[in-house]
């Protein structure tokens, strides 16, 4: 177990020092986060389901396993198999966990898809995986008959609790099948998940990860909960599961641990009800976007008693980390990663005192260094492009069918974060910048492009740029700079954010759309957000 490794009395250079990853021959997240619990302790808890109306159920490792297995056998008859792509569009649910097991047990790819994504974001995503089943629910069901046609690749889809023609009830079909399956024998390099960037130049590229991706996280997840797993811990995040934040921060690296993962998505995020949450069901370990904490700290609720927070996106400064000693009962250990390595940096305030404004140090076993416009490695203090090195576990593979796009992310042994900042002398990264046009808004990276397609696929409108403007509490606003064919107005304004909410997703919507006579562009026709910014 890695984490035998890092619970240890020694210093942070030490514990760097002595560590060595892994390399077992065979590896399966779905054998490391379900099946070898199941054997060992088969009636622990795995699960803690809180759906939305406040009903409670438990789920023990064992059960997780026989439906996982029924499910892979009914994938299976409907001939999903070794490498093929199966969408999961769903919220915090059990059937979200049993999907994601049931492709790891057939060698099939997981593609984990964002609820809020309407018909345009899901046809893009679904299309360029070419995913060939996707597990759903009524809730967002309608979008995906309303595209299916588009869709060629698609076979099947699976709803978990409403029922329509040409789509397969899911538990209608686990009933069907045997609760035991033959798990296909897996590499630390063979496919598991597509996740999608925020697409920040040009549309999202799906970041293709292999099973090893879990090794990768775990020295990571263990540190920024102050050593991971401790008896009586209990991890939930308000952060979506389809995002690397949720499925990998949270999500795998509680079931891998045995720590009672707690599944509640709120529709939208409430500070109150998320501090009630907290104290009901006795969760100790929490992932808490910025976001989600700068709304916390506006709530009058009684303080908790936590043993761990980890928040990652954007530097959380002095004032939000003493607000959380008083309030959550911890000091709040910032990290950093991106969907194609994960938690690169990060805090442990058990093995060094986070310093404000800092996102920490480079992780057990990661190699983070700046690089200078040479590609070559700078002194500390200077200023340059956050990059890591090749040959991390959660590393990703490859960019999905863009092996350019994939090639352009790396200068020699090092993997470009595109993001800016600088290390100080005691080895403490400091993020300064962004060196792409990424929008960072309620802790979702959001890239541009994609919100300009879509704003200039309407009849109005001849050109559009998209930047972030900053927010108090989102750090981020999307901002639209829209030159139209013709004449503007309030309502056509209000048409245009409602065109992005609905064909791509809420999350990335305008907050504020502005008409102007021309965009600033360089000499080669792209165009010149830095100068909207200004």
């Amino acid at each position: 177990m890695v984490a035998e490794r890092l619970v240890a009395k020694a210093g942070w250079a030490e514990m760097r020092a002595g560590f060595r990853w892994p390399a077992p021959g065979r590896y399966n997240i779905a054998e490391q986060i379900c099946e070898r619990w199941a054997r060992a302790a088969p009636e622990r808890v795995a699960l803690i389901y809180i759906r939305p109306d406040g009903e409670r159920r438990d789920y023990s490792y064992i059960q997780l396993s026989r439906a996982s297995s029924r499910l892979a056998n009914a994938l299976a008859a409907h001939g999903l198999g070794r490498g093929d792509r199966c969408a999961v569009l769903l919220p915090q649910t059990p059937e979200t966990v049993l999907t994601h097991l049931a492709c790891y047990k057939l060698g099939a790819v997981a593609v984990p898809l964002f609820t809020l994504f309407g018909e345009d974001g899901l046809r893009y995503r679904l299309a360029d995986s070419g995913a060939k089943a996707v597990v759903t629910d009524g809730a967002n069901l309608a979008k995906l008959l309303a595209i299916r046609d588009d869709l060629p690749a698609l076979e099947a889809i699976y709803s978990i609790d409403q029922r329509e023609s040409g789509v397969h009830g899911f538990w209608q079909e686990l009933g069907k099948a045997r609760d035991a399956c033959e798990m296909v024998e897996t590499r630390l390099t063979d496919p598991a998940f597509i996740s999608y960037t925020s697409g920040t130049t040009g549309p999202p590229k799906g970041a293709l990860h292999g099973h090893k991706v879990l090794l990768g996280h775990l020295p990571g997840v263990e540190t920024h909960h102050n050593f991971l797993p401790q008896k009586g811990d209990r991890l939930w995040t308000p952060a979506d599961w389809a995002w690397m934040g949720g499925l990998t921060n949270v999500m795998m690296p509680a079931l891998n641990y045995g720590v009672p993962l707690v599944a509640h998505r709120m529709a939208k995020f409430d500070p109150d009800e998320a501090f009630a949450l907290i104290a009901r069901e006795g969760i100790r370990n929490a992932f808490l976007p910025p976001t989600a904490l700068k709304l916390m700290r506006q709530s009058t609720h009684d303080p908790v008693d936590m043993r761990s927070v980890g928040s990652g996106g954007e530097a959380l400064g002095a004032e939000l980390l003493d607000w959380g000693r008083a309030r959550l009962g911890t000091t709040i250990n910032e990290f950093y990663g991106q969907t194609e390595c994960n938690l690169v940096l990060g805090n442990c305030h058990e093995a060094f005192p986070p310093r404000a404004g800092s996102t920490g140090k480079a992780t057990i076993g990661a190699e983070v260094a700046i690089l200078g416009k040479d590609g070559q490695p700078l002194p500390d203090g200077e200023s340059g492009e956050i990059a890591v090195r090749r040959g991390l576990p959660q590393m990703f593979l490859e960019y999905w069918n863009q092996p350019e796009k994939t090639a352009e992310k790396f200068v020699g042994d090092w993997m470009l974060t595109g993001d800016v900042g600088h290390r100080d002398s005691d080895g403490y990264f400091h993020f300064s910048a962004r060196a792409d046009d990424v929008i960072t808004s309620s802790g979702y990276r959001i890239g541009p492009s994609e919100i300009e397609d879509c704003l200039t696929g309407h009849e109005a409108v001849a050109m559009a740029a998209v930047i972030g403007v900053p927010d108090a509490v989102r750090t981020e606003v999307v901002k639209a700079f829209v030159v139209l064919n013709g004449q503007g107005s309030e309502a056509l304004k209000a048409e245009l954010i409602l065109r992005v909410r609905e064909r791509i997703s809420p999350h990335v919507a305008p907050r504020e759309v502005e008409f102007i006579d021309a965009l600033p562009m360089t000499a080669t026709g792209k165009i010149m957000r830095r100068a909207l910014k200004e």
